[in-house]
C-alpha cells in the first residue's frame, strides 16, 4: 500500500511540473499573439497605401513603359512556391494543414515547382508529400527578424528567375480565422501580368483631388512594387507566426485542462489509498488491542459478573 501512494506522490509532482512548463508556455504563447497581430494590423494600413500609389502610377502612366509579364504559361522550372509553417512543435494540425493545403493546390498547376520551407516542422511534412523542396529558411522569432527573411526569399526567388522573367510565385501560409484559430491561405505573388495590372489600375483613389507624381514615374512604380512584394511576404509572415501561436495557445489549454482533469484522478485515487491504509492501520491496532486484552471483547463474561452482584 505505501510503495503504492508513493508512486502515486511522484506521479502528482511530474504532472504538477508538466503544468508549470505548460503554463509557462501559455504565456509565452499569448505574448507573442499580441505582436504579430498589431504587426498585421500596421502592415494593412502600408499595404493599403502601396495598392493606392500602385493604382494611380498604373493608370496615369504610359502602358509602353509600365513592366507587365507577357500573357504566356511560365517556362519549365520558373514556378516557385514558398510553404509558411513553424519549427517547433505542440502546435497542433498546423503544419499539417498548410502542407496538405499547398501539395493539393500545386499538383494542379502544371510543371514541378521549386518550393522553399519556412519552418523544419513543414519542410519534413512537404518532403513526405514528395515534393522536391529547393530551400529551408529558419521560421522568424520576432517582428523585427521578419525582414531579413522577406529580403532573402526576394533574393533568392530573383537569383534564381531573374527580373524579366515571367516566373511565377505563390504564398502559401495560415491565416487568423473568425470562428477558428487559423486557415490555410494562398496568394499568387508573381508574375505580374495583365490580370495583376487590371487588379490594381481598379483601385480607386479615395477623395477627388489626384496627386501628382514628382520625378521619374517608371522608377517610381518600380519602388512602389517592391514594397508591394515586400508588404506580401511581410504580412504572410507574420500572419502565419500569429496563426501558429493562437494554435501554441489553443493545444496548451487542451493540455492545461487534461493535466487539470489527470491531477483531479490522481489526488482522488491518493486520498482513497492513503484512507484505506489509515482504515487498515486502525483495524490493526483495534485487532491487536482486542487479542491483548480478552476482558474488553468478552460480553458473555460481563453478564455473569453482573447476576453474581444482583444474587
Amino acid at each position: 500500500m505505501s510503495a503504492t501512494t508513493a508512486s502515486l506522490r511522484r506521479k502528482i509532482g511530474s504532472a504538477g511540473d508538466l503544468q508549470s512548463v505548460v503554463r509557462t508556455m501559455k504565456a509565452m504563447a499569448a505574448s507573442s499573439i499580441g505582436q504579430y497581430e498589431q504587426s498585421v494590423r500596421a502592415l494593412g494600413d502600408y499595404a493599403r497605401t502601396v495598392e493606392l500609389g500602385l493604382g494611380l502610377c498604373l493608370r496615369t502612366g504610359d502602358p509602353e513603359q509600365t513592366p507587365v509579364a507577357p500573357a504566356k504559361p511560365a517556362a519549365a522550372g520558373a514556378m516557385g512556391a514558398v510553404v509558411f509553417g513553424s519549427d517547433q512543435g505542440l502546435v497542433g494540425q498546423f503544419n499539417e494543414v498548410v502542407a496538405d493545403f499547398a501539395v493539393k493546390a500545386l499538383s494542379a498547376l502544371p510543371g514541378q515547382p521549386q518550393v522553399w520551407a519556412v519552418g523544419e516542422r513543414v519542410h519534413a511534412r512537404l518532403v513526405d508529400a514528395g515534393l522536391q523542396v529547393a530551400g529551408l529558411y529558419p521560421v522568424p522569432n520576432s517582428v523585427k527578424t521578419i525582414t531579413p527573411l522577406v529580403g532573402r526569399i526576394l533574393v533568392e526567388h530573383e537569383s534564381q528567375h531573374g527580373q524579366g522573367e515571367a516566373a511565377e510565385l505563390h504564398l502559401f501560409y495560415n491565416r487568423p480565422a473568425a470562428g477558428a484559430v487559423f486557415a490555410p491561405a494562398r496568394q499568387r505573388l508573381l508574375p505580374l501580368d495583365a490580370a495583376w495590372h487590371r487588379q490594381f489600375a481598379g483601385v480607386p483613389w479615395p477623395t477627388k483631388i489626384l496627386p501628382e507624381i514628382v520625378g521619374d514615374h517608371t522608377l517610381t512604380l518600380r519602388a512602389l512594387i517592391r514594397e508591394y512584394l515586400f508588404v506580401s511576404l511581410f504580412r504572410a509572415s507574420a500572419e502565419s507566426l500569429a496563426s501558429e501561436n493562437a494554435s501554441r495557445l489553443a493545444a496548451m489549454e487542451r493540455a492545461d485542462r487534461n493535466i487539470d482533469d489527470l491531477l483531479g484522478e490522481m489526488k482522488r485515487g491518493f486520498h482513497q489509498l492513503r484512507q484505506s491504509g489509515i482504515d487498515q492501520e486502525l483495524f490493526d491496532v483495534i485487532s491487536g488491542f482486542e487479542a491483548l486484552n480478552p476482558r474488553s471483547g468478552s460480553p458473555g463474561r460481563h453478564q455473569r459478573a453482573s447476576r453474581r452482584t444482583a444474587g
